[in-house]
Formats: C-alpha cells, sequence, structure tokens
C-alpha cells in the first residue's frame, strides 16, 4: 500500500469510532450495523456478476450487555488497527487475539479467534477497507502457483523478479498475503487451472501439464485463501486468462468452485474485489463418475444435505448444476480428484483434461 493509502485506511477507521461518540453526543444508544451474513441474504449483483449481501441487518447495540461488549471490543480493535498502520507494522489474526489478552479491560478480550476474525470482518464492511488494507493477514495458506508467469514483488529488502517456473523448485512461487504488490511483467500461458489437492497439483507438475498446456497451475489448498482468489481475479482481469477450477466430486468441493466463481457468505462485501464469475468448472462431475467408472464413496447423510442446500444456494441454480448435483443424488456416490489414477497416472493429463478443456472451449 501507498502511504496515502493507508492514511485513508487509518481515518476510515478513526471515523468509525467517532461515530460511537457522536451518537453519545446525540442521547442515542451506540450502534453498529451490519449485514447479516446467511446465504438467504446474498443476492446476485447482475451489472457486477457476482453475489452480494441483501438488505437484512444485523445491529450491534450497547442496548444489551452482549451488544455493549461486542462495540467495546470494536473500538479497542480499531485503537491497536490505527496505532499499527502509524507505526508500519502488521500482525497476523492470531496474534489479534492474543493480543486482546493484554488489553486493561477484561470485558474487551475476545473469548476465541472466531470472534476476533468476525469483527474485522465487521470492521471491512462498515469501513470500506480490507483486512489487507489495515495491515493484517491470516497465517500462511502456503498456496502456489506454477507456470509461465513473470513478476516482480515487493519484500522487506525491495524488490525482486521472479519467474514462475524458471525460478522455484517443484513446490512453485508460494502466493503472497497481499497480491496487490504483485507486478505482472511477462506472461505465456493461456490459461489458469486451479486445483484442490495438492496430490492432483503435484501429479500435474511431474506430468509436466504447465509446460505442454501452457497452463498456470495454482494450488487452492482446499478452500483457497482470500490471497489465492485475489490473484486468480487480477491474472483473469489484466491478463484476460481464461480461469478453470478443479476438484473433488463432493458438494464440499462445488463450494471450493464457488468462493472462487462467485465469492463467499462470509466474505460477500469483498465479492467484486475477489470473485471471478467467468470461472468455469471442470470436475470432477457426477456426469465424470458415471462416464469413466471412477472409484467412489457413498454420499453420507451430510453430503446429501449440503447436496440439497446447494440446490436451494443461489450460486449454484443454473441448468448445468441442478442437472449434476440431482444426478450425484441419484447415484448415491462421490469420488476424489485422484479417483483418476485408476486409469493409469497419465490419464489426468493426456486424456480427461484434454478432453474436457476442450469440450469448454479453453484449449
Amino acid at each position: 500500500m501507498s502511504a496515502d493509502n493507508e492514511q485513508e485506511a487509518r481515518e476510515q477507521l478513526i471515523d468509525l469510532a467517532a461515530q460511537f461518540y457522536d451518537q453519545f453526543e446525540l442521547g442515542e444508544i451506540p450502534h453498529m450495523s451490519v449485514p447479516t451474513r446467511t446465504k438467504n441474504n446474498i443476492e446476485y449483483d447482475e451489472e457486477k456478476d457476482v453475489w452480494v449481501y441483501g438488505d437484512r441487518e444485523s445491529t450491534r447495540s450497547a442496548n444489551s450487555v452482549r451488544g455493549a461488549r461486542k462495540l467495546l471490543k470494536a473500538v479497542y480493535t480499531i485503537e491497536f488497527l490505527a496505532d499499527q498502520l502509524d507505526e508500519g507494522r502488521s500482525s497476523t489474526l492470531r496474534e489479534l487475539y492474543y493480543l486482546s489478552e493484554s488489553w486493561d479491560n477484561e470485558e474487551a478480550q475476545f473469548s476465541d479467534q472466531d470472534e476476533s476474525n468476525q469483527l474485522v470482518e465487521d470492521l471491512e464492511i462498515v469501513s470500506g477497507a480490507t483486512r489487507e488494507d489495515f495491515h493484517m493477514r491470516p497465517e500462511e495458506s502456503g498456496a502456489t502457483i506454477m507456470g509461465p508467469l513473470h513478476l516482480r514483488e515487493q519484500t522487506r529488502r525491495g524488490e525482486r523478479e521472479i519467474h514462475c517456473q524458471k525460478d522455484v523448485g517443484e513446490g512453485g512461487y508460494q502466493i503472497p498475503n497481499n497480491p496487490d504488490t504483485i507486478e505482472f511483467l511477462d506472461c505465456d500461458a493461456d490459461f489458469i487451472l486451479a486445483v484442490e489437492t495438492g496430490g492432483m497439483r503435484d501429479r500435474l507438475v511431474e506430468n509436466g501439464f504447465d509446460d505442454e498446456y501452457n497452463a498456470l497451475i495454482v494450488h487452492l489448498k482446499g478452500q483457497p485463501a482470500r490471497a489465492t482468489r485475489r490473484i486468480t481475479k487480477r491474472l483473469h482481469d489484466e491478463l484476460d486468462l481464461p480461469v478453470t477450477v478443479f476438484t473433488d466430486g463432493d458438494p464440499w468441493s462445488y463450494r471450493i468452485y464457488g468462493s472462487v466463481a462467485y465469492g463467499s457468505i462470509k466474505s460477500a462485501h469483498l465479492s467484486e474485489y475477489l470473485a471471478t464469475p467467468e470461472a468455469q468448472f471442470i470436475g470432477i462431475q457426477p456426469a465424470d463418475i458415471v462416464e469413466y467408472e471412477l472409484p467412489t464413496d457413498p454420499l453420507s447423510d451430510s453430503d446429501v444435505n449440503a447436496l440439497e442446500s446447494e440446490l436451494e444456494d443461489p450460486r449454484f441454480q443454473t441448468d448445468y448444476w441442478e442437472e449434476q448435483i440431482e444426478l450425484q443424488l441419484e447415484i448415491e456416490k462421490k469420488s476424489e480428484q485422484q479417483s483418476l489414477a485408476s486409469h493409469g497416472l497419465d490419464f489426468v493429463t493426456e486424456t480427461y483434461l484434454p478432453e474436457r478443456l476442450d469440450e469448454m472451449g479453453v484449449l
């Protein structure tokens, strides 16, 4: 971030705290309203092609002891973040949780990290800034990129240039917490292949898929971190690269695709910043399970409930997804990416992915 942006983020935080004092002066009970974070309160923004929060709100109000504690914690957190920006330092979400134990008012201390994480998200929403603007970062996700991309990144020791094939080991280039500090210098890739599991990512790299098909292989590491979704969106928007998502064939993995393409419920306020609505789903599709007779596991009760829930989820209310989910409920099976190895270690790179990507119009 530039110094001007850091100052702006700090001012937004201070303005928020000042609103509480203004409410006191007006004789009002201090309060803060944020969107309700449930799937029933996300709606499709046709102009931006992403899912955003609707009009339903939850109010943090000092008219109850519980609400007053939430606002007290917000004020202490605002002070901490403002001081952090003043000092040019940063901290992790985990550190914020533990730091609160040193605050002089026990009522301001967090009971667990989920509570502190949620408060940071609240501050993002009401301030219009992001946690990266506050110099807050999660624990390292370890997500990586492998492929023909040349970039420049900012480090504590200055700038450095990296080629995400020639200058990295088999593990690839590790995505930094704030990908907006990266400058793309040159790219010979034709598309992005975002992969859920480490085992499949390693198989693709060992088989040379990134070389043969000029692919940028992005390892999602399960549910992707915000930094992973952000750099994927930047690569799509700035370099005009198609984005494809390759996951296991189960309802939880479909939600991984959904978070890449349309955003997640908890970060719907950042969907325009993180989501890539043009992203396409490769598989594993329920239709693939049938066509390739893949090894499977039976759906559990929680799997069935999740699939039925997805039929009601606005992100999956398309003819394609309704057809695939209904098929999966019918066959009562799920399958992993690596089940493709039942046809040989090269099947995924020589047959499955080329055929599927050609069918999707990517190759």
